[in-house]
Formats: structure tokens, sequence, C-alpha cells
């Protein structure tokens, strides 16, 4: 593999540099004083923002934007083998690193850097790290895989031997990272377009795990199934959290206030501690919260900075994330949850707060993972009071005819729930403005692009 020297900046390509973590190592390296070039389908405001920090950005992926003069190409799992780009790179024999390879590159100058992992809850969690880092003046440098308006997007380079990044499991790819300290929040059945089933995934996680040194620091969820499977060969430390008190770290005495806001009682090694309130809706981020207190105490941030940072956090863009009120009075709250464990906790979350009826707006993710779980999918669904399905957002899949988002309204409606099927975001919208009443919540839910529902009924 290539290896990048840091301390001697040269020319790279990055292909796909408009996407969340791309933009973000991308700006890392200019800000290092590489020279960047890249390119993407279209313009968006991240490019336009690298392309204000120094940045060469080509629209479109045509071979001719590959030259001799470039020291190291970087590419995306989203680039194919028969990319115009990529085979140019390959015929001129430019090293190549995929996104992952460099992230752990990057992350091996840091000595504290921390790598959040998990089936669910790796983004909000990210969040919670960073606001605590911040809090506690420590010039984090940041990776995440959403907006925070903390740090003014997805990425923040500090000057200090902390780094703070999310770790996604698809493709395996952050068996290429070298985390000091990471975090396993949890382990489902998920990405199985890649995965055969749970068995792999969790062996996923144990691998993952094991690229920790002796001397650093898993922080697991004691509550998994297969924890004990991912720890069991580990040299490193060890710490558990979750909802058990059997936990290192769990939690007591749960209250909501009225917009469904947690506070609770700290307990650590079965001691009552401190009460902690979050800004962060619902009992998942009690235990996504655990894990960052757990590694903050580890860093020696004390519990004062640590609670004024959870506080502040008020989450990534699309994480249970207030937008407005309509004019007709319904609430409008937009979620990135696409997976049933996710959809069930933001479902769980929305009963704390106030409102009428529920109402939810779902775009199913990828075909294979809504034929994988239709029945999970249908079992979360049915927790609201009406669920209007759009089409599946293909993401990178094509459409075999396996199944479809009428396949899962039927199974929602055959289990004793309300479902119905639209074609386009203009008669979802026209059917909320007929049928949705003052103090109803509405939440747009998936990882695709079902919030212009929200924000064109605010509009309106």
């Amino acid at each position: 593999m290539y290896k990048v020297d840091f301390n001697k900046p040269c020319k790279v390509y990055f292909m796909g540099i408009g996407g969340i973590s791309m933009s973000g190592l991308a700006e890392i390296l200019l800000q290092r004083g590489f020279t960047v070039f890249g390119s993407d389908i279209k313009n968006s405001d991240i490019t336009d923002m690298l392309s204000s920090l120094g940045a060469t950005i080509n629209i479109g992926q045509v071979k001719e934007n590959i030259t001799d003069d470039i020291d190291f190409a970087v590419y995306t799992a989203a680039i194919s083998k028969d990319n115009e780009e990529y085979l140019a790179a390959v015929s001129m024999n430019i090293p190549m690193l995929t996104r992952a390879q460099l992230l752990g590159q990057v992350m091996s100058n840091y000595k504290y850097s921390l790598a959040i992992s998990g089936t669910h809850g790796k983004t909000t969690t990210t969040s919670m790290m960073s606001h605590i880092l911040l809090e506690a003046d420590t010039d984090p440098t940041i990776s995440i895989g959403g907006m925070l308006d903390a740090i003014g997007g997805n990425i923040r380079v500090g000057n200090s031997e902390y780094f703070v990044t999310e770790a996604c499991e698809y493709t395996n790819s952050y068996h290429a990272f070298n985390p000091y300290i990471s975090i396993i929040l949890n382990v489902d059945e998920d990405h199985l377009d890649f995965f055969s089933g749970i068995d792999e995934i969790v062996e996923s996680f144990k691998t993952f795990a094991e690229k920790l040194p002796d001397n650093g620091l898993l922080v697991i969820n004691g509550d998994m199934e297969h924890k004990d499977k991912i720890v069991s060969e580990l040299k490193c430390n060890i710490i558990t959290f979750g909802l058990n008190p059997e936990n290192d770290y769990s939690a007591k005495d749960v209250s909501f206030d009225d917009e469904g806001r947690p506070t609770f009682t700290l307990v650590k090694n079965g001691e009552a501690k401190e009460r902690i309130s979050l800004h962060s809706t619902g009992i998942h981020n009690v235990i996504n919260a655990l894990s960052a207190i757990a590694v903050s105490e580890f860093l020696g941030i004390g519990m004062e900075i640590i609670k004024k940072g959870l506080l502040a956090c008020t989450s990534a863009k699309r994480r249970f994330e207030h937008k407005g009120v309509t004019e007709n009075g319904v609430i409008i709250i937009d979620d990135y949850a696409h997976h049933p464990t996710e959809i069930e906790a933001t479902l769980k979350a929305a009963a704390n707060t106030p409102h009428n009826e529920l109402w939810v707006a779902f775009q199913p993710h990828t075909y294979t993972r809504t034929y994988a779980l239709l029945d999970r999918f249908a079992e979360a669904l049915k927790l609201c009071d009406h669920v209007l399905v759009a089409d599946i957002y293909a993401a990178r899949e094509k459409d075999t005819g396996l199944v479809s988002s009428k396949d899962l309204c039927d199974r929602i409606n055959s289990i004793g729930g309300h479902a119905e099927h639209f074609h386009d975001f203009l008669s979802i919208e026209n059917f909320v403005e007929k049928n949705c009443k003052k103090n109803d919540l509405l939440i747009t839910m998936g990882a695709g692009d079902i919030d212009k529902v929200g924000i064109s009924l605010l509009k309106k």
C-alpha cells in the first residue's frame, strides 16, 4: 500500500471529492499544504467550499482529468472499476488509496485517535464526543458523517493530538483504520448486499476491535448479544456501557422533559453519580451518551465539562431535527433512520414529544435492505399512527423487481398498521396538507432525499 508522507505535501487527486468523508479528507490535506485536485458528478456546496480553500474541482469524471504529475489518487466505494478516471490512473501506474486507507493513515498522526463504530448512532455519538472535546478546549480534528453546526460542516481541522471520526462497517472499510480508542455502539443486521448475515457482521466488528493497540481502549455496549465474542481475545483495555447496571457505565432514573429530552443518573461501577441532561431525544441517546462519557473520563476530561458538552450537543443534521411548524400547525421533524432498529428508536423518542397523531413519511433505502428486513420494517413502522411510503431510494442499486414500497405497505397493513404508497413527493405533500391536523407530528424519515417533503411543506 502507498504510504503518504504528511511531512512532504504533494499532488493528490480525489475521485468523488464531493462526498461527506472524502471532502473532509481533502480539507485536511489542503490544510497540510497538499495540492488537491478532484472530481464529482455535479457541483454542490461542498465542492464550492473546497474550491474556495484552493482545491481544483472537475465536474464530470473523464480520463482527461488524470495527469501523470499526480502523486497518488484516492477513490470511494462508489467509483466502479470501469470508471474512466480509475482506469486512467491504473494505466499510468499512479498509486491508489481507498478513502478508508487514507483515513487510516491520517489517524496514525494523532496520539488520541478515536473511531466510533456501530450499526446505529455513529453520527450522533460523534457529535457528542465533538462537543465534549470542544468544550474541553482540546482543539480536535473532527470528521463526521453529517453536517454539525458546532463546526460549521462535516470537518474541523485542529492542531492537537485529538482526532475523532466515524467508522462504518460497510465493505469492512474501517479495517484500514488505526485508532487508539474505539467505540462499538451496537451490532445489527445491515448492509446485507455485502455481508452474508449477522455472523459475518460480528466477525467484522471483532476484526475492527483487534486493530487496537494493547494500551488502547475499547468502549463497547455490554448489553449486546455478541459482546463476548468480540472481546474474547482482546488485550486492550475494555469498558462496557449500557442500561444493565452490571456495566461499567449505566443509567437509571431516566426522565423526559416536554420535548422528549432525557435526564438520567449516571451509574459508574455500581455507584450513582451525577444527574446528566441531554439535548438529544430518546433513550437510545442516553446509551450513546454513556459511551461518550466513558471515553471522556478515560481521556481525563472532568465531569462538569462532559455535562456541558452533552447538553450543548444538538446532534447533527437529520437526526431528529426539528424543522419547524407548517401554516396549518403540523410539527415537522426530519430523521435519517433507515433501519428498523433506528426507526423504532426514533418513534419511541417521538412518543415523548407532545403531539396528537404521529405521521411518518418514509423512504426505504436500497432494495436489498428493504427485502431482507421487510418484516422488521413493518413491525417498527406500525408504532406510528400513519405511514406514507415513498418509492425505494435505490442509492447504489438497481431495481430487479424483487421488492417494492407497495410490498412494505401491504406488510404493515397486514399486521394492523396504516400505510399508503405514493410514487412521488408532491403526492405525499398534498396528502399531508389535506389530512394532517394542528399539533400532529410528521417525521420525514430515511437516508435518501425524503427531507425535501418537509422543506417544501414549510415553504407553503
